[in-house]
């Protein structure tokens, strides 16, 4: 495997690359070194933003045929380079390759989606207390936006918190996770390729806890967009509010699964083990907590443990492997800390909670109570809980026992029940009979809570990254 150094990207140059000013991104397999990229510092997040900042005038007067060939062209030549960022994605964070593949065919369709927005950006005329006068509203992008993203997804976010600010005539500077900084330089050489202008989009790399800040909380910076942990995203909500900034955010979840008597058991099993086990369980939106009622669980849990055992784990290349590893030590540790704490607390260990070099097995657990830390928070693996609800009324109020609200699923072939679920579960999103891990560009997605605020979307993109600017024409002044 090649290794590769990456320099940030600055008003369209990829910074020089000093290896006495870098860090190590290590292949999470066998973390082997991968790749060096360049450790940002606060002068590197300075010139990033006033090259976005310097290039904002003239992009937001761009024609909106232009932002939209932009993108377009982008999610053409993404689609053409396809397997080269599946590679990157299979090898920077340990991506089985058909996870590898659904991220960057999601990430054609943001781009895609993206492209649609610069038309959609109106105004509105507005009535006025004289006809002599014309009154009007416009949107207007409102400056730099910066995005920090996450490894789990990197291109998708990373396209999410671009394309869109992007496509609202906004400019950009991107802070990717440290574990993730070679797919976002990629990114940022495709945008070039493009032909979005110098100074649209740049990406610093580096650690958000060196330089986050100074990113968040710079002059010229008017929207932070961020998905990653709640911990950090509190932080930087905290941040925003102190600076006047707009934000929106995209954080943990816990998410509930819920198994209605009446369900489909077979559709809910297969449900549950993408849910609880794509990507190794390093996702938002993972299924961490199911529950059952009692008429069908023993049922669903035997189904549910024989299709988690059969899931593979081996060559990430392979398309029939499934597990791959664990990003770093410090959440292989944070793993084996959730577990050993059930487990020393009562919890059943039904299958999993050992480890293949870096991937840790499929795990259900049972007997979770709420003293125990996986109870309450997200342990971002291959884990799921599965509880048993004696009614409907319990496994909604289960459900809702957490400060988490990202999303959940109910299967059930009642409509009434379903409805009445999608509307008392404390989530920004719920799915009626499928999985909990679904995504698309143009809905509002995001959380309530502890999971998030604001939403992320085309539509929501209008909203959140343009502002009203009220005009009014005197006519009785016309010569």
């Amino acid at each position: 495997m090649k290794r590769t150094n990456c320099g940030h990207w600055i008003d369209g140059i990829e910074t020089s690359f000093d290896p006495q000013a870098s860090f190590d991104v290590l292949n999470p397999l066998d973390d082997s070194l991968y790749a060096r990229a360049a450790r940002g510092t606060e002068d590197d997040i300075d010139a990033a933003v006033r090259a976005a900042h310097g290039a904002f005038a003239d992009y937001a007067d761009s024609p909106p045929g232009r932002r939209e060939t932009w993108l377009i062209k982008s999610a053409e030549l993404l689609e053409r380079d396809a397997a080269e960022f599946e590679q990157v994605l299979v090898d920077e964070i340990g991506s089985p390759i058909q996870k590898a593949k659904y991220e960057v065919a999601a990430a054609i369709e943001t781009l895609r989606a993206a492209a649609g927005i610069p038309r959609q950006v109106a105004g509105q005329s507005l009535p006025t207390g004289t006809a002599a006068r014309l009154s009007i509203s416009v949107r207007k992008p409102i400056g730099v936006i910066a995005g920090i993203t996450p490894f789990n997804v990197p291109l998708i976010k990373a396209i999410k918190h671009s394309a869109m600010p992007l496509a609202t005539g906004n400019t950009v500077v991107l802070l990717p996770s440290e574990e993730a900084p070679v797919i976002a330089l990629r990114l940022a050489k495709l945008y070039a390729q493009a032909g979005f202008p110098n100074g649209a989009f740049n990406v610093v790399c580096g650690s958000g806890y060196d330089i986050g800040d100074p990113l968040v909380t710079h002059p010229h910076v008017r929207m932070v967009t961020f998905t990653g942990s709640t911990k950090v995203g509190n932080h930087i909500r905290g941040l925003c509010g102190k600076h006047g900034k707009r934000v929106t955010l995209e954080m943990g979840g816990k998410n509930a699964l819920i198994v209605l008597a009446d369900a489909d058991v077979d559709a809910a099993v297969r449900a549950a083990t993408f849910s609880s086990f794509m990507f190794q369980g390093q996702i938002c939106m993972s299924a961490s907590r199911i529950f059952v009622q009692r008429t069908i669980a023993q049922r669903f849990l035997q189904a549910f443990s024989r299709a988690a055992s059969s899931l593979v784990m081996g060559d990430l290349r392979d398309p029939k492997t499934v597990i791959g590893p664990i990003i770093n030590e410090k959440q292989r540790q944070r793993i084996d800390s959730h577990l050993q704490d059930a487990v020393d607390k009562g919890a059943n260990v039904v299958i999993g909670g050992d480890w293949d070099g870096n991937c840790c097995r499929p795990t259900i657990l049972t007997g979770v109570t709420d003293d125990m830390l996986i109870h309450h928070e997200e342990t971002f693996g291959p884990v799921t809980c599965v509880s048993v609800v004696e009614t409907s009324e319990d496994a909604l109020a289960a459900a809702n026992q957490t400060s988490f609200g990202l999303v959940a699923s109910v299967f059930t072939a009642d409509i009434d029940a379903a409805l009445r679920f999608a509307q008392q579960l404390n989530v920004g999103m719920v799915h009626i009979n499928g999985v909990t891990i679904q995504q698309e560009p143009h809905v509002p997605f995001g959380g309530v809570g502890d999971s998030g605020f604001g939403r992320e979307g085309t539509n929501a993109a209008i909203e959140e990254m343009t502002e009203w600017k009220w005009i009014t024409i005197d006519q009785s002044r016309r010569s």
